[in-house]
């Protein structure tokens, strides 16, 4: 394992050797960056160098973001040390079951992932909302960005809200942090770890087609999934309607006067 030790790096790097034996192939190759413009670019950029099924694998984590973002190119918060900042690149085109399918349920396997994770690491209840959200008591606590570099390989990037960090105005309300719900310091490399660990063993369902457990850990950490008002727009205009839980895809089905409709993609409102 290659790993440059710098600021966090070491510690991170030996918590991840500890870990080895339950991490498979997920970080085979491990890169930490005290600060950097996003981790997925990084992520993305390594895997154009190497080829992408050469970068199956790579961890890319950084302490500080100074051009992170989110979904549809929102910036995301990422102040030195407030979060945990993770990219991973993973290769579900490669599932030797339907890849398609294995590739349409990333951001799903993912979000599964990760509340297991923190969960593991906190004992905190996380909950999941559509399309790439977790939330602790009603608040996000992290994101994931979900975006292709092959046909075959995905970059996943995650942020986790770790310090109780001065955020934003407009976030203040909507955020929390793991030190602002445990009222105490967190140990950032065993969070880290344990959302590895889980990605690691939720990546495994992708590759054998076990996508009914994936499907089924998502609506039970995903109230908001059903029954739950949302807006969205279309070419057509404005809709609205009451959410009526996922597909076998991952789209978002909500029931309309009209019928049910599938959202695959764009801006969601929760009202």
């Amino acid at each position: 394992m290659r790993s440059s030790r710098a600021d966090d790096g070491p510690q991170y790097a030996d918590a991840i050797e500890r870990a080895r034996a339950r991490l498979g192939s997920v970080a085979s190759t491990f890169v930490f960056l005290p600060s950097t413009g996003s981790t997925n670019d990084v992520a993305l950029a390594r895997s154009v160098e190497s080829g992408a099924a050469g970068s199956h694998g790579l961890v890319v984590v950084a302490d500080e973001q100074t051009a992170g973002r989110g979904r549809r190119g929102r910036a995301w918060f990422s102040p030195p040390r407030a979060g945990l900042y993770v990219s991973v690149v993973l290769s579900p085109g490669s599932a030797r079951v339907d890849p398609v399918r294995a590739l349409s349920l990333v951001t799903i396997a993912c979000g599964v992932a990760l509340a297991e994770g923190v969960a593991a690491a906190t004992g905190l209840e996380v909950d999941l909302k559509w399309p790439n959200d977790l939330y602790v008591a009603g608040r996000k606590l992290a994101g994931i960005l979900a975006e292709r570099a092959s046909d075959a390989h995905v970059v996943v990037g995650y942020g986790i809200n770790i310090a109780a960090a001065a955020f934003p105005p407009e976030l203040r309300d909507r955020a929390t942090s793991l030190e602002s719900e445990l009222g105490g310091g967190i140990d950032r490399a065993h969070v880290l770890v344990e959302t590895l660990a889980a990605l690691a063993r939720r990546y495994d369902d992708l590759l054998a087609g076990r996508f009914d457990a994936i499907l089924d850990a998502w609506r039970g950490r995903a109230p908001a999934a059903e029954g739950a008002r949302v807006a969205w727009s279309t070419n057509a205009g404005a809709m609205s309607g009451v959410t009526a839980g996922i597909a076998d895809d991952g789209a978002l089905l909500v029931r309309t006067a009209e019928r049910i409709e599938r959202i695959v993609g764009g801006e969601v409102v929760w009202l």
